[in-house]
């Protein structure tokens, strides 16, 4: 008697059986692919430090031409010691970049700029040297040498062209990377097609294994239905409750952004005051003794013409000299040189009370304050911008102020950042018009008045594009801008607003229109009822 059998597989045999294969041909794919994303993740991310580490470089080696330069321009002795601290620092990051991009630091062209760097080390080393002589001026003519000049655009140069280089260099180990990745995932694939009649064989056994266990099922599906419709029920009360956890999270970052924000106009106003009180000692001392200057030069003149009259011999070594110097031009003009440098004092002294009246940032007490005081050193502030830079036109600032406004009761560093916040947006917008429409005659218009017994305005008005009806709705909106990324963070109308409205029970509008330019009008009580 013939008997035939046939070979099978127990399930639980070939289920293992394709496990492990599956195992042993994708664990080492796997290891390969977390390697090489663990290598491309590296790196990134010495990429990224290198690109951080030369914008580094780049800025203490323009700290250190200051720090210099100041130097020998002011004589102060705190100056070389800023040089001395951050070329520690600059010394530091290029050790570092040295370690991520060794093949960088050691071509032709880094010897180039090793030579410049030392170059101009020397001649900094020696204007130190100049200025402890009491020789600032042939310091500063070291500093603004063609030499010096010319060693520090090799030095620039060649900074730019091997941060180029480490680019290039990156991108190219980058796309390598990438490709031992296609390789990888392919192989992956392959494997995977090899492993799919296997697991259609597992697929089918386990169909049949469901076909014994759909009595049970049916019971199952029955309880689940049940079990879903609570699930269901409390997966509606905890989206509730993630909605709640969003909105209060939202309201936590609006908090944080506007604590930034206020932290950043503080910072402002903290160096402008250390500014306007480093250059008010210097310029008193001058302003002070220019009264002296004057008194003991006038004696001299006098002591000169009595001399001329009352001196009748005729030297001829003292006649050739003062047809040499032209001695009756110099008594003319002497007191003219210091009348100017009078004028000029006076209104050095004007700039540091105007920079003393911005910087009012940290006062905590609401107090009365000249709104006009305020405006006027806020666009003392942004005069370089007014100015404009590369070839921009300047902008004109109309000022119609009332003459007999009142002291205004509020927080003067606040309502500064309010004006600082408008002011930047007009700057902006007529900067934009100028690009699109070669405009030439931008102006800002600044009116104050007095409304009534309780209340005064003040109105800026810009007469750039203006703002579409859509846009003049969110203007206030927090995080709401027009602005491109990474220029404007949608906060300043939004903290304006806060400012003028809850903190002393103002009012703040805008009014404009497509092609008629922007105002903000902002009415403030002259006197606050209660505390904001």
């Amino acid at each position: 008697m013939y008997v035939h059998h046939k070979l099978r597989f127990a399930p639980s045999q070939l289920v293992t059986l394709t496990v492990l294969l599956t195992l042993l041909l994708f664990i080492p794919q796997i290891w390969l692919n977390l390697q090489a994303y663990s290598n491309f993740n590296n790196l990134t991310k010495n990429e990224f430090r290198l690109q951080k580490l030369s914008d580094e470089i780049v800025y203490l080696d323009e700290v250190l031409t200051m720090s210099a330069r100041m130097n020998a321009v002011t004589g102060n002795i705190m100056w070389e010691k800023r040089y001395r601290q951050f070329e520690q620092k600059l010394d530091i990051a290029i050790q570092e970049s040295i370690k991520l991009a060794p093949q960088a630091y050691k071509d032709e062209d880094a010897k180039k700029i090793d030579v410049a760097n030392q170059q101009l080390v020397k001649m900094e080393y020696q204007s130190f040297d100049l200025v402890k002589e009491n020789k600032q001026q042939a310091a500063q003519q070291l500093l603004s040498s063609r030499d010096y000049e010319t060693q520090k655009q090799i030095y620039a140069d060649g900074v730019a062209k091997r941060r180029l280089n480490i680019s290039l260099e990156l991108q190219q180990q980058v796309t390598q990377y990438r490709q031992k990745i296609f390789w990888a995932i392919l192989v992956s694939i392959i494997s995977l097609i090899l492993l799919i009649p296997s697991w259609f064989l597992v697929l089918r056994l386990l169909q049949e294994y469901l076909k014994t266990k759909k009595i049970a099922q049916i019971a199952l599906e029955e309880s689940n239905l049940t079990l879903e419709t609570k699930v269901a029920a409390r997966t509606e009360t905890l989206n509730q409750k993630n909605l709640e956890l969003e909105k209060t999270l939202q309201e936590l970052q609006n908090t944080q952004l506007q604590l930034i924000q206020t932290e950043k106009m503080s910072s402002l106003g903290q160096l402008v005051a250390g500014v306007a009180h480093e250059i008010n000692n210097p310029v008193n001392f001058i302003y002070g003794n220019l009264m002296y200057a004057r008194d003991y030069i006038q004696k001299l003149i006098a002591l000169i013409n009595l001399y001329q009259q009352e001196y009748s011999g005729n030297n001829s070594k003292i006649t050739t000299l003062m047809n040499e110097i032209d001695i009756e031009f110099i008594l003319d003009d002497l007191p003219n040189i210091l009348s100017s440098m009078e004028v000029g004092s006076e209104r050095i002294r004007e700039i540091v009370l105007t920079l003393r009246n911005f910087s009012r940032l940290d006062e905590a007490d609401m107090k009365p304050v000249d709104i006009h005081e305020g405006i006027d050193s806020t666009l003392l502030i942004l005069q370089y911008h007014l100015k404009g830079k590369n070839g921009q036109p300047e902008i004109k600032i109309i000022k119609d102020y009332c003459d007999n406004l009142p002291r205004v009761e509020c927080y003067a560093g606040k309502l500064n950042q309010v004006f600082m916040n408008i002011l930047n947006n007009a700057i902006d917008a007529l900067r934009e018009k100028e690009i699109e429409d070669k405009i030439q005659d931008s102006y800002i218009t600044i009116q104050t008045q007095v409304k009534n017994e309780e209340y005064v305005v003040i109105s800026i008005k810009d007469n750039g594009f203006g703002i579409p009806d859509k846009i003049k709705t969110r203007l206030f909106d927090p995080f709401f801008t027009t602005k491109p990324v990474g220029k404007g963070t949608g906060l300043g109308l939004s903290i304006s607003y806060q400012i003028i409205v809850d903190k002393h029970k103002g009012n703040i509008n805008c009014i404009s229109s497509p092609g008629k330019g922007t105002e903000f009008e902002i009415e403030l009580p002259i006197k606050q009822t209660q505390s904001s």
